[in-house]
């Protein structure tokens, strides 16, 4: 049995550097991560761990992020089995219940998601996906097109096939995660889920009835007016990933391009809006 490296990085800002931090370690031979309050936890080999490439990445370097973290050396266990062991269903507003393929079915519930995260974040037990569902129950997504950015594990794009929309594409910039996009659609018997490798600059020429974004507050920033020059005649952008203080910056943008609040929705500091498009 492998032993492991436990790596627990604190960042502040915690976004966009967590995102960053992610990334850096992902070309790196980390296995697994974790998202944290403060920041991450990574995996690796206890033969991989080298201090000194850690140290060599931009973010330490960087003037514009604050980031410590501390080491463990994990006991030799199965921490598949440990993990599994951790990791409970949920169900959101007893209509959608969220699963692992080691959990038994709930067939009282409406809507099922078989999830099976691995390096993905998106599970439901996170509030911004919990919010995000939530506005996507009071929606009709009947011969809907859509669009999922940052799908992490598809578990948003999923739940739209199973509400009825007729096409869903879902991207993200990490190819760990498009693999489990793919894994978890097939799991859930859904054919009509593309994933996809890239990010807002592969949307040129495309066209969507609704666009789900679940990110964070700086690449909603940057990529808002790209996810708008998307739409139909009239659309429908859902948006989570950002907290309550971050809410004023983000309708401003949202406003100038043309977009109305239409419903928000709020779970402690996090919160998620829904926004209609009428040229």
């Amino acid at each position: 049995m492998k032993e492991y490296m436990l790596i627990d990085f604190a960042i502040e800002p915690v976004e966009p550097g967590r995102d960053l931090l992610l990334a850096s370690l992902d070309a790196l031979n980390y296995d697994s991560f974790e998202e944290t309050e403060k920041g991450l936890k990574a995996y690796i080999k206890k033969q991989d761990w080298k201090e000194e490439e850690l140290k060599g990445i931009f973010l330490f370097k960087s003037g514009e992020f604050k980031i410590s973290y501390t080491t463990d050396l994990l006991e030799n266990k199965n921490w598949n089995e440990e993990w599994e062991s951790h990791y409970s269903p949920i169900a959101i507003d007893d209509k959608v219940y969220i699963r692992a393929s080691f959990h038994e079915p709930r067939p009282e519930y409406e809507l099922e998601l078989l999830i099976d995260p691995k390096m993905s974040f998106g599970t439901g037990h996170h509030q911004t996906t919990r919010l995000m569902a939530r506005l996507m129950l009071d929606m009709d997504w009947q011969d809907q097109k859509v669009l999922d950015m940052g799908t992490g594990t598809g578990i948003l794009a999923i739940l739209a096939e199973k509400l009825g929309a007729s096409e869903i594409t879902a991207i993200d910039n990490f190819d760990w995660a498009v693999t489990n996009t793919k894994e978890n659609a097939d799991k859930n018997n859904c054919g009509r889920v593309k994933a996809e490798h890239g990010d807002a600059n592969s949307l040129g020429g495309r066209e969507y009835d609704v666009i789900l974004a679940n990110i964070n507050r700086n690449v909603l920033l940057e990529d808002m007016k790209t996810y708008v020059k998307t739409f139909n005649k009239s659309g429908k952008l859902l948006l989570s990933g950002f907290m309550q203080d971050d809410f004023k910056l983000i309708d401003e943008e949202v406003s100038s391009l043309g977009l109305a609040l239409d419903q928000k929705a709020q779970e402690g500091a996090w919160l998620a809006c829904a926004y209609n498009y009428i040229p």
